[in-house]
């Protein structure tokens, strides 16, 4: 296999494009040459890590703004947003792995997850007798084991790549065997337990959040809150961005940005219908 190189602060001094076209071909390589062993782990986290600080970076942003405007430009997001995403996926199978073949203790995981979902929902963070779902759970469902074993409250998951669902299982029967926590690949439609769930979480990197999202109205509760994880500007290199919603459906309720996060927040409540006078 071609070895590939990890980005470099020389990289950073290029024309942005130059650097986002370079990125692509490492993330694109990388993705190719996966084969379910950990000999890229070290270099696929370097690498994912240096292109965090770059859409993290304000000073990248005016330049990106000129080639996002561009129909190359846009282009060149679309590809990066998709290749990043797989390779995120692979990342969290690396980490998975390494747990699972006793390389890195459990210790300090709850404690080292990316993001605290206390800061997820804001006034609206999950208790005890909550049930939150994640929506593209991952190989690595650290949020939700950190969620269920600090609040005792009950989780779920699902996620569409049978790898991941086997892996995931895997690390919460390990780090998690007595917490409430399940994973599956069940259609929302076909998931009972959305019906009862108080919170949910769409991660980033789901293409079809939007659609999932207007899917699931009919399907949950009046009172549900879900925290649709996104990005704009330079962040949507990482992440796909807000869109639109049903003004008669969904009420974008708060928008929680975190300038050193590789994604902002967006939480939505049900709209509440207006009632008519008698």
């Amino acid at each position: 296999m071609t070895d590939f190189p990890l980005a470099t602060t020389d990289a950073v001094r290029q024309p942005l494009s130059a650097t986002l076209h370079g990125y692509l071909g490492k993330f694109t390589e990388a993705a190719h040459h996966y084969d379910g062993s950990t000999h890229q782990a070290e270099r696929l986290e370097a690498l994912l890590g240096a292109y965090s600080a770059l859409i993290t970076d304000p000073g990248n942003e005016p330049e990106y703004a000129k080639l996002a405007a561009t129909e190359s430009g846009s282009m060149l997001a679309g590809q990066l947003r998709a290749q990043s995403a797989r390779c995120v996926a692979i990342l969290e199978k690396y980490r998975a792995l390494h747990l699972l073949n006793g390389k890195t203790g459990a210790d300090g995981y709850f404690a080292n997850i990316e993001s605290c979902i206390d800061e997820e929902f804001g006034a609206v963070a999950p208790k005890a007798q909550s049930k939150v779902l994640l929506i593209g759970s991952g190989s690595f469902p650290m949020t939700l084991l950190n969620l269920a074993s600090r609040t005792g409250a009950t989780t779920a998951g699902i996620d569409i790549d049978p790898e991941a669902l086997d892996l995931g299982r895997q690390v919460v029967q390990l780090l998690g065997g007595n917490l409430k926590t399940t994973l599956s690949c069940e259609p929302i439609e076909e998931l009972e337990f959305l019906r009862e769930a108080t919170h949910v979480v769409i991660s980033s990197t789901v293409q079809a959040k939007y659609q999932m999202l207007h899917r699931m109205h009919p399907l949950t509760r009046d009172d549900v809150v879900v925290a649709m994880r996104y990005g704009e500007g330079l962040k949507s290199l990482f992440n796909y961005p807000k869109e639109p919603v049903d003004a008669q459906r969904w009420n974008l309720a708060e928008t929680i940005e975190q300038p050193q996060q590789i994604f902002d927040i967006a939480l939505y409540s049900k709209q509440r219908p207006h009632r008519k006078g008698n």
